[in-house]
C-alpha cells in the first residue's frame, strides 16, 4: 500500500516524487557538456542570462507574498539571487550593456510566466517553484561553481560566480533543515500538497525544456 501525504514528512514526498526530474536536469546534454568544461564562455554566459529571467520572475513576486500564510516564510532575503546575477552578468559582459541585448528564450519565457502566474493565483505553487530552485542553488549549484572557476579562471567565489555564493547562509546545512521543516509544517490540507508536488514536478520539467533550448543552441561539433 502507498504511503498517504500524511504519512510521509512533506519534505521528503516532494524530494522523492520529483528526484528522477532532478537527474534529469543534472544528467541533461547541456549541463553534462558545461560542468564537463567542454563548452565555451558563451555557453556559460547564456546560462546565467536564462537565469536571471527566471529569479526576476521569482524575487519580484516575493514583496506580495511576504505576509502570506503559506508562501510568506519562504520569502528568505538571504536566499535571492538577482543582485548577484546582475553583477556576474555585468563581469561576464564587461559591463552594464547586457541590459539592453538580453533575451528569453521561449522555454525561458514560459518558465517565468508560469512562476509568475502562480506567485499572483497561488502561493502555494510558488513554493514548490521557491523550492526546486533555491534548494538546488544550495546543493548541486556548488558543482557549476567549481567547474566554472576551474574552466575559465573566474576568482574563488568572485565575479562570475557569484550566483553560486550564498554569503548570507554561513550554515548551508542547517538552512537546508530549516528549510525542509518549513516544507513539512507547510498549512495545506493533502489534496493541496499533492498539488504542490505536482507543480514542482512542472517546475523541473520547465527548467528541463530550457536546458535542452540551450542544449540545442550549444551543440559540440562532432
Amino acid at each position: 500500500m502507498t504511503s498517504s501525504v500524511s504519512d510521509t514528512a512533506f519534505s521528503t514526498l516532494i524530494r522523492t516524487a520529483s528526484r528522477e526530474q532532478h537527474a534529469e536536469a543534472h544528467g541533461s546534454a547541456f549541463m553534462s557538456e558545461l560542468l564537463g568544461g567542454r563548452l565555451g564562455l558563451d555557453a556559460y554566459t547564456h546560462y546565467t542570462e536564462q537565469l536571471w529571467f527566471i529569479y526576476r520572475a521569482l524575487e519580484e513576486a516575493a514583496a506580495a507574498l511576504e505576509d502570506d500564510p503559506v508562501a510568506g516564510p519562504f520569502v528568505r532575503g538571504e536566499l535571492f539571487r538577482l543582485p548577484a546575477l546582475e553583477r556576474d552578468l555585468t563581469h561576464l559582459h564587461g559591463g552594464d550593456g547586457w541590459r539592453e541585448t538580453l533575451a528569453a528564450l521561449p522555454a525561458t519565457s514560459a518558465y517565468a510566466d508560469r512562476i509568475a502566474a502562480v506567485a499572483h493565483d497561488w502561493p502555494a505553487g510558488y513554493v514548490a517553484h521557491h523550492y526546486t530552485r533555491y534548494l538546488g542553488d544550495l546543493s548541486g549549484g556548488q558543482i557549476v561553481r567549481g567547474t566554472a572557476e576551474k574552466t575559465w579562471g573566474f576568482d574563488r567565489k568572485g565575479d562570475g560566480v557569484r550566483f553560486y555564493v550564498f554569503d548570507a547562509i554561513p550554515n548551508p546545512a542547517a538552512f537546508k533543515r530549516e528549510y525542509r521543516a518549513l516544507l513539512d509544517a507547510l498549512p495545506c490540507d493533502d489534496l493541496e500538497k499533492q498539488r504542490v508536488v505536482e507543480e514542482s514536478r512542472h517546475a523541473y520539467a520547465l527548467n528541463i525544456d530550457v536546458l535542452r533550448a540551450l542544449g540545442a543552441q550549444f551543440r559540440l561539433s562532432a
